[in-house]
């Protein structure tokens, strides 16, 4: 099994090379989950695309009978994040990684439902393979309530096996072009 900094640059590398856009309905199958949801609003967070990643902020266009709250991320202190509540047309400022993050001017953190998470890789066991910084994985684990999980990705980043350990969050789903597993 190759070691997760050598896949992070095989699949760094391969997603520049293949990555494309996609529509808007790429999300359409979260309306499924959203509608298991037993709440009549739901709170999603959001990534802030970088590296080629897929661009999460299409999802902000899902159409659902219910109301949904969109947040993004803020990184703190210690591989900390706290999720705020954003709009389409918010301004965002960059943080110290490069990566936009809402301004917050003593607004409200938020308990998602549903995060969407970035990854450079994921197995067929739902195992993301992210920066390896940790601050999702270490954010999942810190909450009392259970957080539903959607790693987003091209179905090229699939690999065979992602070395885990004690930290690592299984994700609930995979979306990618060819749908949700």
């Amino acid at each position: 099994m190759l070691s997760k900094d050598i896949l992070r640059n095989k699949f760094l590398k391969k997603r520049k090379k293949k990555h494309r856009k996609v529509k808007n309905f790429f999300f359409d199958p979260l309306k499924k989950i959203i509608k298991k949801i037993k709440k009549t609003s739901v709170c999603i967070a959001i990534y802030m695309p970088i590296n080629y990643e897929l661009d999460a902020l299409l999802s902000m266009n899902i159409q659902s009978s219910k109301k949904i709250y969109f947040l993004a991320p803020i990184v703190t202190d210690k591989n900390n994040m706290n999720f705020f509540n954003i709009k389409k047309n918010d301004v965002f400022q960059v943080n110290k990684y490069g990566i936009l993050e809402p301004i917050t001017t003593k607004k409200k953190s938020y308990l998602p439902d549903i995060i969407l998470l970035p990854l450079l890789a994921y197995d067929k066991n739902n195992y993301r393979l992210g920066y390896g910084k940790g601050y999702y994985d270490h954010y999942l684990n810190n909450q009392k309530k259970k957080i539903k999980t959607i790693g987003i990705a091209y179905s090229f980043q699939e690999t065979n096996k992602i070395p885990v350990n004690k930290h690592d969050v299984k994700m609930d789903y995979i979306l990618t072009e060819k749908g949700l597993n």
